[in-house]
């Protein structure tokens, strides 16, 4: 059984790295559908419609144009998620996501972070690298 540690993993706003990632998260869901008929003993459901939605947080970054800069409140992007890597055969999730909100805060002694959520528009792909 393989597993891997968070450190290998990485984030890409269409081709480009995001800098200085501290994590990132993906909340995959979907709804259950009720079809139970008058007669049912027991609830019976359908699958119904998936979504998805996460939040990369960052030591924020200004000069990183292309991967933080990216992650603006309204935009769509075609965001990649990678657990293990990218390298040739790594798994990895990507869909286009719009970026719902950002929060940032700092710290005496601390280094200024960046959170940045987002929604998933469509479907979520899970090719391998």
């Amino acid at each position: 059984m393989a597993n891997h540690v968070g450190s290998e993993g990485t984030v890409k706003v269409g081709v480009n790295t995001v800098a200085e990632i501290k994590s990132w998260s993906l909340d995959i869901q979907g709804e259950v559908i009720e079809d139970t008929e008058l007669n049912d003993a027991w609830k019976t459901h359908k699958p119904g419609i998936k979504s998805w939605s996460g939040a990369v947080e960052c030591h924020w970054d200004e000069t990183d144009l292309l991967g933080q800069g990216a992650m603006v409140v309204g935009n769509e992007v075609t965001l990649n998620l990678y657990p293990e890597g990218d390298v040739i055969g790594d798994q990895y999730y990507s869909g286009l996501a719009i970026f719902t909100g950002k929060s940032m805060g700092g710290e005496n002694g601390g280094i200024v972070s960046a959170s940045f959520n987002f929604t998933g528009n469509g479907i979520l792909n899970e090719p391998t690298v």
